[in-house]
């Protein structure tokens, strides 16, 4: 049972650095490298084992993986070709068609490297592939946890809903995506006022060079519309990120009550990120995520992963600049 004390170890890490505090993206790394140990564990003992079917069971997993990446290219084929025809061109909206390509460009540089065995092709192979599986072991981590810290339990008393903006369709109107977060706002303050509290509406969001009026005050109007009352509704409209959103609605909290806490409501492909900025802005309260069309998640997944991904630039350049010196070694060496 000793090659399982290393999953166990950061297994118990990850409990103990979750009750600490559960935004923060190395919860996840750390959660994803105890199922991988897991893993390694399991399969250390098969082939430790010197049972007969070893072989099989590893030519099953290896073909399983191979269907498994068939299907994943053609599943973000698919939903990349969807976005484009439900969101319209955008640089943004082509993100999985991108991994698509970058999945099978992977792959085929390993294949020519294996056949064709030459030194830089080797060495290109080997940088390509280990970058490749650095950045989908974060990817999955990053899912992994987003679906979990989504689901974790959020406090029972706040004083504050805070709602993030997400733009306004002909710079008036607010859009599917941002009714979501705010009937996902309205429903955290009925649960919250049930419980005895009196919690305050923050709608935040400022006014973009093509809006007509800023997002906080097209919000709160959408919600007036819809039956809550406006002496409940602080407007936050300076902001033009998510970041802002966060630092200017602290600074309304702590002005109305210092020890204040909150609640904080976006979506919820982007609640995780939200939790990692709110953390950094040291916003005293957890992120909630409403719910989001299915064809539309894998793409926004994405782009949140190359945000994370661009917060954390200097050690994943670092891991970059290691795995690519690798590929060089094995040039080398070949």
């Amino acid at each position: 049972m000793l090659v399982y004390a290393p999953a166990a170890l950061l297994l118990l890490v990850f409990c103990v650095s979750v009750l600490r505090e559960r935004r923060k993206f190395s919860n996840a790394v750390v959660l994803g490298l105890a199922v991988l140990c897991a893993l390694g564990a399991l399969l250390y003992r098969l082939v430790g084992s010197g049972s007969p079917s070893v072989p099989y069971v590893v030519g099953a997993l290896v073909a399983l993986g191979a269907v498994a990446l068939l299907v994943l290219v053609c599943f973000l084929f698919l939903n990349g070709v969807r976005m484009l025809r439900k969101e319209g061109r955008s640089p943004s909206h082509l993100l999985s068609l991108l991994a698509a390509f970058a999945v099978l460009g992977v792959v085929a540089l390993l294949v020519a490297a294996a056949v064709l065995r030459t030194p830089v092709l080797i060495g290109v192979a080997w940088a390509a592939g280990g970058l490749a599986l650095y950045f989908s072991f974060l990817f999955l981590c990053f899912v992994c946890y987003a679906f979990l810290y989504g689901r974790l339990r959020v406090r029972r008393k706040a004083d504050f809903v805070v709602v993030l903006g997400s733009g306004l369709i002909g710079g008036s109107t607010v859009p599917p995506l941002l009714a979501s977060r705010l009937k996902r706002g309205r429903e955290v303050h009925e649960r919250l006022s049930r419980r005895g509290g009196s919690p305050v509406l923050i709608t935040s969001g400022g006014q973009g060079p093509d809006e007509k009026l800023p997002e906080s005050h097209a919000m709160a109007d959408h919600l007036v519309a819809e039956g809550f009352p406006d002496g409940l509704i602080e407007r936050e409209d300076r902001s033009r990120n998510t970041e802002e959103n966060l630092r200017f609605s602290k600074k309304i909290m702590e002005e109305a009550k210092p020890d204040y806490r909150c609640v904080v409501v976006t979506n919820n492909y982007h609640a995780f990120r939200a939790a990692l900025i709110a953390r950094r802005v040291r916003i005293r309260g957890q992120v909630v995520g409403s719910p989001t069309a299915a064809y539309f998640w894998p793409n926004a997944m994405l782009r949140e992963f190359a945000a994370i991904l661009v917060d954390y630039r200097q050690s994943n350049a670092a891991m970059c600049v290691i795995i690519v010196l690798g590929g060089v070694a094995a040039w080398w060496a070949s």
